[in-house]
This record gives C-alpha cells, sequence and structure tokens, in this order.
C-alpha cells in the first residue's frame, strides 16, 4: 500500500495576504497526505496584469500598475519570518515583470502576454513555500513550467496528457518524498519552454491535472466560501452547501455558471475517480462539499445555476425544409470563427443557437464577417440581454413531475429557449436578464426551501 496522496489548491482570496496564507500553511501542515500545494496568483494581481497585456498604457501607468503588484507581495514578505529565503528571488521575479510590463509588443504578442501574465502565480508560490515553511515542515517552490506540457495556442493552452504524466512522473513524484512541493496553478509550457496559459480559473485545472498524473487519491480545491451551495448565496440568501455532489452534477453546474469551480476540473477528476473537495480557507471547521462518482442520494433537484450575458442566434431559411447538410454549413461557419455553440432548439425552418458572452467577449467575435458568411445561406438575428438559468440534479427525464415543478414555478414569466433531455442532469431555459434573480429566487424556494 503506497501512502495516500492529496493535491491542495488555494484560489487568490486564500493566498491575498500573510495572514490569509497563514490559514493556509495550517491546512496543509495539519493533513499529512497533502504533498503537493497549487497557488493562485494573489487576489487583484492577475487583473492588474492583464490590464497591462491588453491595454495601451501610458509609461507612468506602466509604472503605477507594476508598483501596485509590488505593493502586494512586499505586503507578505514584510511579515515572513525568513525573509533572506525568498527576497532575492522576488527581486528577480519584480525586474522580470518589469521589463515584459515595458515590452514594446506586449500588446501584440501573445507569447509575451502569457508570460507576463504568469508573474502573478510564479510570486504567490515563491511567497507561500516560505509561509509553509514556517509551520515546521519541508517545502520546495517547484516550476509547474517542468511538467505541465500544453500546446502553442496562448492565452487557451491545451494540455498534452501523456507529456504531463510522463513528465510529473520523472521530475514532480520523486521531489514530493522528502517536501511539501509549492507549484503555480494556471501555468504552463510548450514543448519550446515557452510560457502558456490555460485561461482563468486555470489554477483549479492545474491541481486536477496534477492529481490525475500522479494518481493522487484526493485534490483538494480550497477557496472563500464553504462548498458548492444550492445556488449562489448573494442571490438567495437561503442558500446552503452541499455535502455531497457527483461529477456529472459538478460539471454541469461548473458549465452553466457555479463560478466555484472550473468547467474543466472535473475532467480529469473523472478519467482516474478522483475525489474532490470544495472547502473554506477561512473556515475549514465548517467542511465543506465532496464529488464523487456516486453519492450516496441522487435527488432529482441538487442545485440552481445562473450564466450572465448570454446571446441568442437564430438562422432560418425556407431552403431548410427537408434539405440535408443546412446545420452543418451554418456549424462549420461558427466552428471557423471559434466560436463556441451551447444549447440549440430546431423548427422546421429555423435554428436558434445560444453563445456564452463573458465579458462580453463572444459579442466582438460574432463580427460582421461572421454574420455576412452566415448571410450567405439564411436570414441571421442576433439578440442579447439574455441569461441563463439551469436545474441541475438527477434523473430528470424520468423522474415523474420534474419538470411541470420547474415550470409552474416561473409560468409568470417568458422563457425564450427550453433545452430539455439531451442529458439527465439538466434542464436550462434562456430568461431576460431583468427577470433572471426572481426567477432563481422563485426556483430555490419552490425546489429548496
Amino acid at each position: 500500500m503506497t501512502n495516500p496522496l492529496n493535491i491542495a489548491k488555494f484560489g487568490g482570496t486564500s493566498v491575498a495576504t500573510y495572514q490569509a496564507m497563514q490559514n493556509c500553511a495550517r491546512i496543509v501542515a495539519g493533513n499529512e497526505a497533502t504533498r503537493i500545494v497549487v497557488v493562485s496568483a494573489q487576489a487583484g494581481v492577475t487583473n492588474h496584469l492583464v490590464s497591462i497585456a491588453h491595454t495601451a498604457l501610458t509609461s507612468e501607468q506602466i509604472k503605477d500598475t507594476c508598483q501596485a503588484i509590488i505593493d502586494i507581495e512586499m505586503a507578505v514578505l514584510a511579515q515572513i519570518k525568513n525573509k533572506d529565503s525568498v527576497s532575492d528571488k522576488l527581486e528577480d521575479l519584480f525586474e522580470e515583470l518589469r521589463g515584459l510590463a515595458n515590452h514594446e509588443e506586449i500588446l501584440h504578442r501573445d507569447d509575451l502576454k502569457d508570460q507576463l501574465l504568469s508573474m502573478g502565480e510564479r510570486m504567490s508560490s515563491l511567497l507561500f513555500s516560505a509561509v509553509l515553511a514556517e509551520q515546521s515542515v519541508t517545502t520546495l517552490n517547484f516550476d509547474v513550467r517542468k511538467v505541465l506540457r500544453t500546446d502553442s495556442e496562448f492565452g487557451e493552452a491545451v494540455p498534452q496528457l501523456e507529456d504531463i504524466e510522463q513528465l510529473a512522473e520523472q521530475l514532480l513524484r520523486p521531489e514530493i518524498k522528502d517536501a511539501i512541493v509549492v507549484t503555480q496553478g494556471f501555468v504552463g509550457a510548450n514543448e519550446e519552454g515557452k510560457t502558456t496559459t490555460l485561461g482563468r480559473g486555470g489554477s483549479d485545472f492545474t491541481a486536477a491535472l496534477l492529481a490525475e498524473a500522479l494518481k493522487a487519491d484526493t485534490c483538494e480545491i480550497w477557496t472563500d466560501v464553504t462548498g458548492v451551495y444550492t445556488t449562489d448565496p448573494r442571490i438567495v440568501s437561503a442558500a446552503y452547501p452541499l455535502p455531497e455532489l457527483s461529477f456529472e452534477e459538478a460539471a454541469e453546474m461548473a458549465t452553466f455558471g457555479a463560478k466555484v469551480l472550473h468547467p474543466a476540473t472535473m475532467e480529469p477528476a473523472l478519467r482516474k475517480d478522483i475525489k474532490v473537495f470544495v472547502g473554506s480557507s477561512k473556515e475549514p471547521e465548517k467542511g465543506g462539499t465532496w464529488i464523487m462518482r456516486d453519492c450516496d442520494i441522487e435527488p432529482p433537484y441538487r442545485a440552481i445555476t445562473r450564466r450572465k450575458e448570454q446571446v441568442m442566434v437564430t438562422v432560418k431559411t425556407p431552403k431548410m425544409m427537408y434539405a440535408q447538410g443546412f446545420l452543418q454549413q451554418v456549424f462549420a461557419i461558427i466552428a471557423k470563427h471559434k466560436l463556441s455553440v451551447d444549447l440549440v432548439t430546431t423548427s422546421e425552418i429555423s435554428v436558434s443557437f445560444t453563445l456564452d458572452n463573458p465579458a462580453n467577449s463572444v459579442a466582438s467575435r460574432l463580427n460582421k464577417e461572421t454574420i455576412a458568411e452566415l448571410e450567405t445561406i439564411c436570414d441571421v438575428t442576433v439578440e442579447k440581454g439574455f441569461d441563463l438559468v439551469t436545474v441541475v440534479g438527477n434523473h430528470m427525464q424520468t423522474a415523474k413531475g420534474v419538470s411541470s415543478r420547474i415550470f409552474a414555478a416561473v409560468h409568470d414569466y417568458n422563457l425564450r429557449m427550453i433545452c430539455f433531455g439531451a442529458n439527465p442532469h439538466n434542464l436550462s431555459f434562456l430568461v431576460n436578464e431583468e427577470n433572471s434573480t426572481d426567477i432563481v429566487q422563485k426556483l430555490h424556494k419552490e425546489l429548496f426551501e
């Protein structure tokens, strides 16, 4: 029997300050199975880095933004007992930060952007390693780029699973025998060693990928909430944390808007049947949510999610009636412009589909060129101002009365698209954005209170 292996990931608010890092360090030191710690950038740092990477700033603004980042890091360093162990390395990272921020091509080269965006995790992992060492444990600050191999799609790099497994076994496993390894989330490297990133929220994904590569028993996601809730507690004060979720339920919730989990996190965990725990680093004693293959109880209603800023596209043509290949043509155009279709409903001569629209990025990519190309084969209508509400549960296609109870709760509202039956775990519908808060509150009251 090998010793159990746990990988713990801490989010940006969990490592925001020295005191917050101390909470996390106590959690790590208190679990003998934890041999790898994955950290995000400290809260606020990535936003500053994104601003430098994507906004035309004056040299004075760049200097001020870099200083704001440095101030966050120095506030932690000031309280670390053994400053000498990290101060020189941290200063080297500050120099690299300034050099990248002032690079004349930073706004035009995706490889430079990724290098810059990696700085937050590289600084926070260095500092956390020193804070963790204060718990009388041996620590090692490890560069995840040595093992997290990706393709060269900068900004949204795709992990190369076989390479990651081979490199993790070769370079990472020997280290965890003698030390607790602290490494970076969100960051990887391509075959040439160039820094890549996995997209926002990628630290959860990193932890799950490393857990998969090393065949870990558990993967802990420590954040600022005590588990996964029945719905967003900011919308519904009566929302409560769930003791357990299945991988399928968690994947649906993450995909359809639950911010506490990155949608890709469940895939590696599911492939290797690794239990995932979600809890609060501020209140670890309160427990949290365990996500696993099979739950003791599988209720018809588990949670409600909301995803804002949805775009609905309707394509219509009389030629579609009895025609073959029309849908293929439509989706080929969408794929060519690197847009991802979510929900789809069809009638005899029209198709409606949604495109997720985080921070309006889809709206900017669903441009005149895409629409012009679609208009060569059909009439196109683009509508905005929608939110997507999803009820997640089990056996929803076959359990009696499930859909009627949901629709009865929202009968006063106009539902634009309803998707039900593609899998047994969700029922989704588009609603006008001004109604979505009321709808989530009414559904929660009917199904959970």
